[in-house]
């Protein structure tokens, strides 16, 4: 199992250490993960991670390091390079960079200067921190403005309002995406009001990447997207990282990479950038196309359950790989209570503000939660129906304790029924 690992070197030096890495071991292969952004590397992944790629600098870029000794650095940086647009049907990819929110940061260092305006999602309506939420320092330098949904039970953008919004502030990058949207955006929409206003197209797609790059969701790219920005983890079940992608411009790629490297960061970490090479080389397999398939499947399997039971779902429902369920006015649940609860009983997710939210963000009336892990794990459609069951199950029984041991015994069966793979694919060229 990939997460069993060979830790001797750390239990004879460091046993509780050892110890924590072991719980962590046991809380993942017996219990259930429904974190949208959390998924399972393969053993190939762990073993890049952990290679001696760890020790190495490589300021700069290939055949422009600061440091000597890069023999292997400058092709394994390339071919990393290479992958990554193979997968996103794209000419230039910066891999080096640490993770989603640095990539969104230095993609707005590299086209905006202060004070300019970013348009995008407002975080109550599913958008991320990183698009200028107020308590993030990037909000004090750029002006960011926003745009909703027009309807939350549907899940329809206002496009006539982000479009008005669009001539009348003018911004210099409209971006496209989300931490907690379960729906599909209109890319062609987004790219024709850019053009209007002469905004450059920025996508955010560091939920749906996976899906993308597995052929289950719409390309931004094929729409005109000039950018897409994504973290390397969630559905692609890459390495922790982030990976930013440019179309077709030269002058765009070229200040991203400044804007990275000198501007935002140093010392690219080059097992990770190893991992992520892995990592692409596993996403260009077929089989990676039938697993980014099933995780919509098994997202319209639970979304049928809540249904069935009549709780509410935002958006009305899913079409990507996570679903966000009002269960304060559904089940009279907190989200916070539901996050508690669910996790007693082995099934992982997290509160969750809902739209127009009337709860605080550290108590709100919604969870999120989504299928890339389990369906990493082999679970269908059926097994996805029974984890919603004993998830409402459980919140309808949150202070039972007799039968939230019942529904930590059954969690634990389907988890041992689908124990967590070492390997996704037979090969990789």
């Amino acid at each position: 199992m990939s997460t069993t690992q060979d830790i001797t070197y750390i239990q004879n030096q460091d046993a509780k250490i050892a110890e924590l890495i072991r719980g962590e071991e046991w809380r993942e292969e017996n219990g259930i993960e429904l974190i949208p952004s959390e998924n399972y590397v393969s053993q190939a992944c762990h073993e890049a991670m952990g290679s001696v790629f760890t020790n190495k600098y490589s300021e700069w870029y290939p055949h422009k390091r600061y440091y000597g000794g890069q023999d292997f650095t400058d092709p394994l940086e390339e071919l990393c390079i290479e992958r990554a647009c193979k997968l996103f049907n794209c000419k230039y990819a910066n891999v080096q960079t640490h993770s989603g929110a640095p990539a969104n940061i230095a993609t707005y260092f590299a086209l905006c200067e202060p004070g300019d305006t970013i348009l995008g999602m407002d975080l109550s309506h599913g958008g991320h921190l990183t698009h200028g939420h107020p308590v993030t320092y990037i909000s004090k330098i750029f002006n960011f403005v926003r745009y909703k949904m027009k309807d939350p039970e549907t899940g329809e953008i206002d496009y006539e309002e982000l479009r008005r919004v669009a001539l009348e502030t003018k911004p210099k990058i409209i971006l496209a995406g989300f931490s907690a949207y379960p729906r599909e955006l209109d890319y062609a929409k987004f790219v024709d009001i850019a053009r209007e206003v002469g905004a450059i197209t920025m996508a955010d797609m560091a939920h749906i990447a996976g899906l993308i790059a597995g052929w289950a969701v719409k390309n931004p790219f094929d729409a005109g997207f000039d950018i897409i920005t994504t973290t390397t983890h969630k559905t692609l079940r890459w390495p922790r990282g982030g990976l930013i992608l440019v179309r077709e411009s030269e002058e765009i790629a070229k200040k991203i990479d400044k804007s990275v490297f000198p501007g935002l960061q140093w010392g690219p970490h080059m097992h990770i950038v190893a991992a992520k090479a892995v990592a692409f080389g596993e996403a260009l397999t077929p089989e990676f196309r039938t697993y980014a398939a099933q995780i919509l499947k098994n997202a319209k399997a639970m979304e049928e359950v809540f249904k069935k039971h009549n709780i509410r779902l935002i958006t009305g429902g899913t079409d990507n790989h996570l679903l966000l369920a009002d269960v304060w006015s559904s089940l009279g649940v907190s989200g916070k209570e539901a996050q508690t609860v669910l996790d007693e009983v082995g099934i992982t997710l997290n509160m969750n503000s809902i739209a127009d939210d009337t709860r605080k963000p550290m108590d709100p009336s919604g969870i999120r939660f989504g299928t890339p892990a389990i369906t990493t794990r082999g679970f269908m459609e059926d097994d996805s129906r029974e984890i919603a069951e004993l998830m409402i199950e459980a919140m309808k029984n949150k202070d039972n304790t007799e039968k939230k041991i019942e529904i930590r015994e059954k969690v634990r069966a389907l988890a041992k029924k689908f124990p967590v793979p070492d390997t996704f694919v037979r090969h990789v060229d």
